[in-house]
């Protein structure tokens, strides 16, 4: 259950700091979270449904015992999450 609790929390980073780098003119690199955004009016709502896929599937990866594909993406999120924040540092100009 703590890998889910952990997924669920990733998840949540990266909606705020995905918030956070687009709202400085950032633009998403992920090409399904950019079509699923010229689809919904607002950036909250498509990061929001995308989550949620992403959350049921880690869902069903937990109910299956995929502990470990669950972990190794609980890493890939960490680290999805570090990059925002070093692309939000950047378009800040705090290394300038």
């Amino acid at each position: 259950m703590r890998l889910l609790a952990q997924f669920v929390y990733l998840q949540a980073l990266d909606v705020l700091t995905t918030l956070a780098f687009l709202s400085r003119g950032v633009e998403e690199a992920n090409p399904l979270v950019r079509l699923v955004m010229s689809w919904m009016p607002t950036r909250l709502g498509s990061l929001v449904c995308v989550k949620l896929l992403a959350v049921a599937l880690a869902v069903y990866c937990w109910r299956q015992g995929r502990q470990r594909l669950l972990g190794r993406m609980n890493v890939f999120f960490a680290f999805l999450v570090v990059w925002n924040l070093v692309a939000l540092v950047l378009a800040l100009g705090a290394w300038t």
